[in-house]
């Protein structure tokens, strides 16, 4: 492949909620669920993303995220994923789908996140790996990031393959798509089936429908447990039968399907080979336990219901505040700064690292950086992330005292801890428009050429990242050397 995969579309926040039912609510005739786990994972485009990328090939998620802790959530379990995520801003909240499961089988789905808000523009960048890309995968959600103009007319012009897994309440595909991926229902909301037609017949009307309505280059209608029926060229169409049983769990086989279509085009095969393999991949993916077995564990957060905690196990971001006066700690408060600063159209400034023991060179640099703009947040390793980077001995300081010490100071508006060893999932989340380092440049030291490792990522949205000068001979780690040699005399 020649470019990284593109996955192009709405994501949502996908949990599964597991119980035991042993009784009926008092006051309706409702079973009782008993929660004794439950599961993050990203949905819609984000799980087509994330099984693209879990077959080894490099993948760009182009999606909008809210100012939420959906959002921050999602960006933390893609970046684990090792999706590259190439966010459009998203207003109001993340959608969020959540099923209600007791011994294996949905008894609810909840829905939440309100009406689609218009996605942001794209990013010139955005716009570049598109072009650059080797296959494209538009998984729409009728959200409306398929409805993009800037995106369509990027997608018109690329020469890659362009796969189009569509909606009943998103845009019809662009002209000229190698291959558009309804399942069923969706074909006959389509194109209105005729009264008494086979379900065959259905289906082969429905793609062609499409196809000519499209002038796609082919359709397959995904059938279940019957494998895919495929349109292309010539009157009569191809149906590929699934290679075996496939009962179980099918939530996520269309998006399973439509990546692994993608990925065969990515790698030069022909369409009905891709409809192939796609009919194999996602047969074997429900016959395997569906998406609790597919996903890597990366791409999910898991945990067993105990007593509550103020940070999730898995959610690799802090979602509530930490102790007294930490109003400013946590993806809450900094979703609602960023509402506040970004509605006023102001310019958000970002910074981060370890913070073990603050001192005048920390301050210096968190002075410099707020004044390039009408906001400072501080992304934070948090106590395992220092641990990884610096050694079982670190930190110092507790991540709760670090965070509620950056806090009080008053050219820091908010805190955002993070588990990774780099900020990339925060920064993927917050979108700052300016990204701050500290370098000793105002002594001389430093390679003034060097490119950030930040930097890549802020060019995703059009971001610019920015060194400000260091107060020399300040170092965390000189300070706990001397710290040391001074109690050992």
């Amino acid at each position: 492949m020649r470019g990284p995969v593109v996955v192009l579309g709405d994501t949502l926040l996908d949990r599964d909620v597991e119980g035991v039912v042993n009784r009926l609510c008092p006051d309706s005739p409702v079973p009782v669920l008993d929660e004794t786990a439950a599961s993050d994972r990203p949905g819609g485009a984000g799980l087509a993303a994330v099984f693209a990328a879990a077959q080894g090939a490099e993948v760009v998620l182009v999606t909008a995220l809210a100012d939420d802790a959906g959002g921050a959530r999602l960006s933390a379990l893609l970046a684990a994923a090792g999706v590259q995520v190439y966010p459009l801003a998203l207003p109001g909240a993340t959608p969020e789908k959540i099923r209600l499961r007791a011994r294996g089988r949905v008894l609810l789905r909840h829905d939440r996140g309100g009406p689609s808000g218009e996605p942001g523009q794209p990013s010139d960048e955005v716009l570049r790996v598109i072009r650059s890309a080797s296959a494209v995968l538009v998984s729409d959600y009728g959200r409306g990031v398929a409805r993009q103009p800037a995106l369509r007319d990027a997608l018109a012009a690329t020469r890659a393959p362009v796969v189009w897994d569509p909606h009943p309440r998103g845009p019809a595909a662009i002209p000229g798509v190698h291959l558009a991926t309804p399942n069923e229902s969706e074909v006959r909301e389509l194109v209105p089936a005729l009264p008494g037609a086979s379900r065959l017949a259905t289906a082969s009307r429905g793609a062609q429908g499409l196809r000519r309505r499209w002038r796609a280059g082919a359709v397959a209608v995904t059938l279940g447990g019957d494998g895919a029926l495929l349109c292309h060229a010539g009157s009569t169409p191809l149906v590929v039968p699934t290679p075996g049983s496939a009962e179980g769990d099918t939530c996520g086989a269309g998006d399973r399907f439509a990546a692994a279509a993608s990925l065969a085009l990515a790698q030069g095969a022909l369409v009905s080979e891709a409809v192939q393999a796609a009919v194999a991949e996602a047969s074997a993916y429900v016959a395997g336990g569906g998406v609790a077995a597919a996903l890597p564990l990366s791409a999910r957060s898991e945990s067993l219901v105990r007593a509550p905690q103020s940070r999730t196990k898995g959610s690799r971001m802090s979602t509530g505040v930490i102790g007294p006066g930490g109003e400013r700690v946590g993806v809450a408060a900094v979703a609602t700064l960023l509402g506040e600063v970004r509605a006023a159209g102001g310019t958000v400034v970002a910074t981060g690292g370890c913070f073990d023991l603050v001192h005048a060179g920390h301050v210096a640099t968190l002075q410099a950086a707020r004044q390039l703009g009408d906001c400072l947040i501080v992304c934070v390793n948090s106590d395992a992330s220092v641990a990884g980077l610096k050694g079982p001995d670190r930190p110092v300081m507790s991540e709760g005292d670090r965070s509620r010490l950056l806090a009080a100071l008053s050219c820091v508006d908010a805190v955002l801890i993070f588990d990774e060893p780099t900020p990339e999932a925060a920064l993927s989340w917050v979108r700052p428009d300016i990204w701050v380092k500290g370098g000793d440049y105002a002594t001389g030291g430093g390679d003034t050429t060097a490119t950030l490792p930040e930097a890549e990522v802020l060019r995703r949205w059009g971001g610019n990242t920015v060194v400000v000068p260091y107060l020399d001979g300040r170092s965390t780690t000189d300070m706990i050397v001397r710290s040391s040699g001074e109690r050992t005399r």
